[in-house]
């Protein structure tokens, strides 16, 4: 399945829901969920009640969506969860909270997933030293994120630390700003991970 290349304010609105896909406008008043709160199209204001197949869809499409992950990845995370000892909704937000795109976004270091996902696939980051520029490359426990030192004195990426200074990093990752790199300290618990999702409504979807 191709990657979605429309407004990405569309499918906040479709999901009903934040999704924090425009990094700093989404914590602004020109949110279109904060405009315009119902789903888009001709009838988006005269949906009918949801079925439970559809909200388990609706659930799967959000997570996809906040991770920015394409369908058959998502399922391949899915099927690796279900592998894994322990809850396999947890099991499978952690799969996505350790791809690196992600944490680049959540260490500070882009505004938001669609910019670390770039920012990465352009080579701007190392993991333990090794230049990766692979956005779903999964990392474990121990793994150093950081800034590539011939990048480290682009304007942008100063501008980018400085913006997000005040960005709440969740204590599954420890930052250094300064030295503009991040550890990944431990993979995170379920109640560490803040996607707006019920994630056993996916394990049901996949389920039947």
């Amino acid at each position: 399945m191709a990657r979605y290349t429309g407004p990405a304010c569309k499918l906040c609105r479709r999901e009903g829901k934040k999704l924090f896909l425009k990094g700093d406008r989404c914590y602004t008043s020109k949110c279109a969920i904060e405009r315009r709160s119902y789903a888009p199209g001709q009838h988006g204001q005269n949906r009918k009640k949801t079925s439970e197949y559809g909200l388990q869809l609706r659930a799967k499409q959000s997570a996809r969506r906040y991770y920015g992950i394409n369908e058959g990845q998502f399922h391949k995370y899915f099927l690796m969860a279900e592998r894994k000892a322990g809850v396999t909704g947890s099991n499978l937000l952690q799969i996505c909270e350790s791809r690196l795109d992600n944490v680049v976004y959540t260490a500070g270091f882009a505004s938001s997933r669609a910019q670390a996902r770039q920012l990465v696939n352009h080579a701007h980051f190392t993991v333990n030293g090794t230049k990766v520029d692979i956005p779903s490359y999964l990392l474990k426990a121990g793994d150093v994120v950081a800034v590539k030192e011939t990048s480290k004195s682009n304007d942008e990426f100063k501008t980018l630390v400085e913006s997000n200074a005040t960005r709440n990093i969740p204590q599954w990752v420890d930052v250094n700003k300064d030295a503009m790199e991040a550890k990944v300290v431990k993979l995170p618990e379920r109640e560490e991970i803040a996607t707006p999702v019920e994630e056993h409504l996916i394990v049901e979807f996949y389920s039947k």
